[in-house]
């Protein structure tokens, strides 16, 4: 077997089909919708044994065992209101394309895999969590959700599609949860499978109110007794792979991937390389061949210095592109496989500019609930654009250090965690560029820009300008 036809058989079409389903009819064509037809031979524990069987992980970036998962929720169902089913389509990692081009390809299969879910957890109701701005992702899920109903696929389950706002923490699952509860997305307190889409509030006493919270939110408190159902969440890709495992079993599952993180992962590949995409790739795939698979390979040239996970796990250096992309063999490392947006940065980008980036990302992205996260996060980045503008005074690094340490002082997301993670990792790794960096006379170099992808195509990728400041005083 030659090299390339090894690196072809780690290519897969699970979720992400040759050419697009134009229609239901050509999903049905290539097997779709058997998933569901199994699904409602058996009962609902078969359903979710089998997934548990499976060995499938969430594909939204913690990579939680979705078996597992399903059962606990299952286990909280309300004696009074059913529980509810969302897809989070609220896609904004830096680097990351994978779930808008699922849902381009192949929205049929993400509905399918929904359905079975709301079957398992005795739903009535989908919600569908995108983002405003995603036009063409809006539309495909409207018109497929109109065909699968017409096809009678729904059996008395509403589908909706909700349009959210363009926050990176609107993809955080509590705060999407806010969202569809007709609030703005602030991480929450209350786990989903105590508290779902459907408050149930009889008075004040039922709320935690005057908090003490920078955004002074109303959480609900965690009394077990509550007849609030709870909710079920799943990510797009997670949700694309379940009709194909309950319709051809744990084991067809497992065939390909690791004993660990069996099955597919989408990748994103942007950066310094020839060509930024997508691809879906069998789990324990080699990050170098998915650079080569996913992105074209290198741009002529040009040397990996770093490869960013988004901004979500600590980055990883051109020695660690032979690391397999698995969730057990990213976490041996030290980082994590995150939503698989891999972030290519070459070795003629100055490590102070790409620590700059990200921290700026992150610092005006947090919601502010959690004063460390913004105050430590904002200075964080304005120290960090001070170097990279050559502009550093004496101790300022030791101060970024030093506020790396208190950003995540009472933190109720992962948000100040990746901060820490990603610009610590960066000044660990090139401690002697960074520090270079922050000395009297060093070169001025623009800040690199860390962001979410706007669109990527065969023309490239476009990356959205960051706007909000949020309070931040950065110079956007």
């Amino acid at each position: 077997m030659t090299e390339l036809d090894h690196q072809e058989t780690r290519v897969d079409n699970r979720v992400l089909p040759p050419l697009p389903y134009d229609s239901l009819a050509d999903y049905i064509a290539a097997g779709g919708g058997k998933g569901l037809e199994a699904a409602r031979a058996v009962s609902a524990d078969t359903v979710i044994e089998e997934l548990v069987a499976s060995g499938l992980r969430g594909r939204g970036g913690a990579g939680f065992p979705t078996g597992v998962k399903w059962r606990t929720i299952k286990s909280f169902a309300s004696d009074t209101l059913n529980t509810s089913v969302v897809v989070n389509a609220a896609e904004g990692e830096p680097g990351t394309y994978k779930d808008r081009t699922i849902i381009r390809v192949n929205p049929y299969a993400v509905l399918e895999g929904a359905l079975i879910a709301a079957r398992a957890m005795d739903a009535k109701s989908i919600v569908v969590a995108t983002k405003a701005e995603f036009k063409d992702e809006i539309e495909r899920l409207r018109g497929a959700t109109a065909e699968i109903a017409a096809a009678g696929w729904c059996d008395g389950i509403h589908v909706r599609v909700l349009e959210g706002p363009s926050e990176y923490l609107y993809g955080e699952e509590t705060a999407l949860l806010e969202v569809i509860d007709g609030r703005p997305p602030f991480p929450r307190i209350a786990p989903p499978f105590r508290r779902g889409v459907d408050e149930v509030v009889k008075s004040d006493a039922d709320v935690e109110s005057g908090s003490g919270l920078p955004a002074d939110v109303r959480m609900a408190t965690t009394d077990e007794s509550s007849a609030a159902p709870p909710v079920l969440v799943n990510n797009v890709e997670t949700m694309a792979n379940i009709a194909a495992i309950i319709a051809k079993g744990a084991e067809w599952f497992r065939s390909v991937g690791t004993p660990e993180s069996p099955g597919t992962i989408v990748c994103t590949i942007t950066g310094a390389v020839r060509k930024p995409g997508v691809a879906e790739l069998r789990m324990g795939t080699s990050l170098r061949e998915a650079i080569d698979q996913a992105g074209g390979g290198l741009l002529p040239g040009a040397q990996v210095k770093a490869v960013l996970v988004g901004v979500s796990n600590t980055v990883l250096t051109a020695d660690q592109l032979d690391t397999e992309l698995s969730y057990e063999a990213m976490k041996a490392i030290g980082s994590g496989l995150g939503s698989a947006g891999f972030i290519v940065v070459g070795d003629n980008t100055v490590a102070i500019s790409v620590a700059a980036g990200a921290s700026r990302f992150l610092a005006v992205e947090s919601c502010g609930q959690c004063t460390p996260c913004k105050q430590d996060g904002a200075e964080i980045a304005e120290l960090l654009e001070k170097m990279a503008r050559a502009q550093a005074e004496p101790g300022d690094l030791a101060t970024v250090r030093t506020r790396l340490g208190t950003i995540t002082v009472g933190a109720r997301c992962s948000l100040a965690t990746q901060h820490q993670a990603v610009v610590g990792s960066l000044l660990d790794a090139f401690a002697e560029q960074i520090e270079a960096s922050a000395e009297p006379g060093a070169t001025r170099v623009d800040v690199e820009l860390i962001a979410a992808l706007e669109f990527l195509d065969d023309q490239g990728a476009r990356l959205r300008r960051l706007v909000r400041q949020q309070a931040t005083g950065l110079d956007l």
